[in-house]
């Protein structure tokens, strides 16, 4: 047996199962009526039919069936496209189908730490008045400046799991009372992290974060079911700080040309609720 084959195994099985169930969540969200057929009587479940599908796509019903019930079948990239055509995927949502069928992309996390080499961090020192901090892999923050921790609360008291982003906004309470529009933030950002983390589906690292995330927080549990995924984006955040009241930072991310696995997140404080005043007085 070649070391590291039965996990290997396992990731491309969990994966199989992650494809299949967001091409049926797709499938469920659309109605006959988008693509041009009569909704018909006795649906007992949402959205299009199998066959369907497979008609619209150009493919076998059976074989489709296979697809959705996890089975090693490895569509080319022909058969992706129009089934991604067929279900009327976005861009961001046509990226995340093939990044789960492609073998080549499905990488395992190392047990080796994670780590942030001195220039970042002097780099991140430097920002003294932008809140920004590192994500790894998982998006567990890394590396943080001084804005950061008296935006956010101090980070070296957490372990790993409590400095996950997704941590954070789910199964943390004072942090969700940070947020103003927390469920805003919490379903882009989980639809953001789902995919981004598709190279890494079926990886035990994230599956075990993922058990833990449902068993804290019934939203999560609830909306990682509905598989949505979307491109990173920019934005807006609006925090009402313990102590400044609210504040409002525009947030950028920017993944890392020399480490592609990680982000450096950078929160630059606007006009509106006299945010730089406030920031200045927390940094004082």
């Amino acid at each position: 047996m070649i070391p590291g084959m039965d996990q290997r195994a396992d990731t491309f099985e969990a994966r199989r199962r992650e494809f299949a169930a967001f091409l049926r969540s797709r499938r469920e969200r659309l109605a006959p009526s988008e693509v041009g057929l009569p909704e018909g009587f006795r649906r007992r479940t949402p959205g299009l039919r199998r066959e369907e599908l497979a008609m619209l796509a150009g493919v076998g019903t059976t074989w489709y069936t296979w697809l959705e019930q996890g089975r090693d079948i490895r569509p080319s990239a022909q058969v992706l496209n129009a089934l991604a055509d067929a279900l009327h995927l976005d861009e961001a949502e046509r990226q995340h189908l093939f990044t789960l069928n492609d073998r080549q992309t499905a990488q395992t996390v190392s047990s080796a730490p994670e780590f942030v080499d001195e220039p970042l961090k002097r780099m991140l020192a430097n920002l003294t008045h932008q809140p920004a901090y590192v994500l790894g892999r998982r998006w567990d923050v890394l590396a943080w400046n001084r804005a950061a921790e008296v935006l956010f609360g101090g980070y070296d008291t957490l372990d790993r799991d409590e400095r996950n982003t997704m941590h954070r906004l789910f199964a943390d309470p004072a942090h969700r009372r940070l947020l103003v529009d927390w469920e805003a933030v919490a379903r882009v950002s989980l639809a953001m992290f789902r995919a981004d983390s598709a190279r890494y589906a079926g990886d035990p690292d994230f599956e075990r974060l993922i058990a833990l995330l449902k068993q804290a927080s019934s939203e999560f549990r609830d909306w990682w079911q509905r598989h949505e995924v979307v491109s990173p984006l920019s934005g807006i955040k609006r925090i009402d700080h313990p102590v400044k009241g609210r504040m409002c930072f525009e947030h950028t991310g920017l993944t890392l040309t020399s480490r592609p696995e990680m982000k450096l997140v950078v929160y630059t404080p606007l006009d509106d609720e006299d945010t730089n005043r406030k920031l200045a007085e927390l940094l004082a």
